[in-house]
Formats: structure tokens, sequence, C-alpha cells
């Protein structure tokens, strides 16, 4: 169940028999949080997040978290250096280390394009959209499903690869569906692990007998798509509005006229946004597409962001 902690002198910790320096606090959430620290092992500096866990389900939670880091070595996943869980009296902490990428998200890429009034180009945008396929076609084949894709989820390596973070929403890919109480209890579990401009339309209103697989992670797939293009996903201005998303994404999506992008590229992402989940395309065939799209041959020089 993890490896021993100590925390040491002041501003370090002890994680599998080497020492870190805490640098600065990176960020937080509802029940986490992400500080910056630096191995005085190798001088690398990593990402530490920190789960508050209540009760013996959250335990829980963080180490299938972490088992589902552990089940991937893929340069488009993010790797797990280290995991243990710290007891704080009567309560625990579930500690994840992780690489740090001092790029950031492809969030915060948009934005900082956005505020210079720019947006990536459409070679920048096909690079991107090619690894978070292989990303996702590795969980995937494993027989999963990420289930909270969108693009403070992605980070962006040094050289420009996106990689895919916070595996704490995977779960079976295949779910049946079969009754309403289950159909209810995924109902719930969506509204609260699947983010709400980004889940897709079946888990909204999940119906008593149906079946949930992959291709919810396409439909966030194409939003993420969405917000490269257009600097925004295409439902946060109707969630920041206090509008249904639920009775938004039930309609066919509207792509705006655009000459920055080709229609090859307007028709990946009307495929994506497919409403009805048993037409959407599984992401075998769409990296099938992105290939035959990729502005230049293997070997020569790809577009940076």
């Amino acid at each position: 169940m993890g490896h021993a902690l100590c925390v040491c002198s002041r501003g370090t910790v002890i994680i599998d028999n080497k020492r870190y320096l805490f640098i600065q606090k990176l960020g937080e959430g509802g029940f986490s949080y992400v500080d910056l620290v630096e191995g005085l092992h190798d001088g690398h500096f990593y990402a530490l997040k920190r789960i508050l866990c209540h009760e013996q389900q959250d335990r829980e939670e963080a180490q299938r978290e972490a088992d589902m880091h552990r089940l991937f070595h893929h340069p488009n996943i993010l790797r797990l250096v280290a995991y243990c869980l710290r007891e704080r009296g009567a309560k625990h902490e579930a500690w994840l280390l992780l690489p740090f990428f001092k790029r950031g998200t492809l969030w915060n890429e948009i934005e900082r394009l956005k505020d210079k009034g720019n947006f990536l180009t459409e070679d920048q945008i096909l690079q991107l959209l090619l690894g978070i396929c292989r990303g996702l076609e590795a969980i995937h084949a494993k027989g999963y499903a990420h289930r909270d894709l969108k693009p403070t989820n992605i980070l962006i390596g040094d050289e420009g690869q996106p990689v895919l973070m916070d595996l704490g929403s995977m779960n079976q890919a295949y779910i049946h569906v079969e009754g309403s109480r289950q159909a209810l209890a995924l109902q719930d579990w969506a509204a609260q692990r699947c983010t709400i401009s980004y889940r897709a339309p079946e888990l909204f209103s999940v119906q008593s007998d149906c079946v949930i697989d992959e291709r919810t992670d396409v439909w966030s797939l194409g939003c993420v798509l969405y917000a490269m293009m257009f600097g925004e996903g295409p439902y946060d201005m109707v969630f920041q509005k206090g509008d249904s998303v639920a009775l938004a994404v039930q309609n066919q999506l509207s792509i705006p006229p655009s000459s920055r992008h080709s229609s090859a590229l307007r028709q990946l992402l009307a495929s994506m946004m497919t409403v009805d989940p048993q037409q959407r395309p599984h992401i075998p065939l769409l990296l099938s597409q992105l290939e035959a799209l990729q502005p230049q041959a293997a070997g020569q020089h790809t577009t940076q962001i």
C-alpha cells in the first residue's frame, strides 16, 4: 500500500528513500493540492499531488488512481514516479509524485495564444490531436475510458507533445446498463466525475437499458478539438451563462465558419460531436484519418507549439 514517507527538516519530505524540497504551491482542488518539489538526489522538478482522504473509500480511490497510472508506459500518458499513503491522525493523505511540465496544460497554451489574439495553427492542432488520440488508444486498448478529457487535463511536454493526466475518473470502457437504479447511479457518478461542458450527451440522461462505452472520450475529444480551433470549448459559454448544457448537447453542434481550418478538419470535428454514441467513430478510425491528414511525412520537420 505504498512506501514509507516522513516529513523531515523544514520544507523537505522523503518518498521512497529520496528527499524532496518543497518549492511552491502549484494549485488546489476540492480535496487535493499540487506542490512543486525538487528531487535533491537528481535536481529534477516534480509535481506532488496530495489527496485528502477522509474515509476508506477516499483511500481506495486514490490507490486506484495510482494503479491506473501504473498500467501505462506511454509517451502520451502521465507516468507515476512514486505513490504513498501518509497518516495524519484519523485521516490520511495519498501522495502521488508526478513529472513536472513547465509549459503547463493545453488550456494554458490556448489562453496564452488567445491573449495575443492568436490561435493554434491547423498543423499544430493535427500534431496535438494525433498524440492525444494515441494516448486514448492505449487507454481504450486496456478496456478503460478516461471519462474526464479536457484541455486542463492535457499537459504539454518540452517538445510540444500532449500528455494525458488526471486518471482519477477512469473506469471500465464498456458498461451495460440494466435497470433504472444502475442508470441513475451512473448518471450521478458522471455528474461528480465528468466535467459538465466536456461530458458526452449519453451521460446526462442515462437510459435504463443501454450501453455506455469508450466513445464518451471521443465526444470529449471533439470538445477539446473545438477549443483548439476556436479558443474555448463548444459548451463553455453555455455553462458560464447558466444555461442548460444537458439540453444543448442533445442538438447537433453548429460549427462556426472559419477560413483557418480545412474542410477535412471540420468534418473530423463533426464526426466526434455526433450526438448518437453508436454513430460516433472509435479512436482507431480517427487515428487512421488523422495520420492521412498529417502535413508532412514521418522523419521530416514537424510544427512545434
